[in-house]
């Protein structure tokens, strides 16, 4: 399973917010790493849901006596399932407060 690196998100608003301030428009580099967030960002969100989907098909066959799931199977596969979420939270805030930070920028 993948998982969910939170410092190159991080990095990546911090990119997109300092890209905001300059001239962004002028420059193809800026445009292209714009689609590479997108792509990863979509990519993570991917990760996160595939992590709750094990967990619940683990959940459910364990609850249904399935001999090879075992408890502490199921326990860890919620856990990661939790923390890619909340992890993904974080991610959400950080570019809610990237959004709120540029639209405060005087034009």
């Amino acid at each position: 399973m993948s998982t969910i690196d939170t410092a190159q998100i991080l990095t990546q608003l911090r990119l997109a917010a300092a890209q905001a301030r300059g001239p962004a428009a002028a420059n193809p580099a800026a445009q292209a790493s714009g689609a590479n967030f997108s792509a990863m960002l979509k990519q993570s969100i991917e990760a996160v849901n595939t992590l709750q989907q094990t967990s619940t098909h683990m959940k459910a066959a364990f609850e249904a006596g399935d001999p090879n799931v075992s408890l502490p199977d199921v326990m860890i596969a919620g856990g990661k399932a939790e923390l890619g979420f909340q992890a993904m939270v974080q991610v959400r805030n950080k570019v809610v407060e990237a959004y709120q930070e540029i639209m405060r920028m005087p034009v």
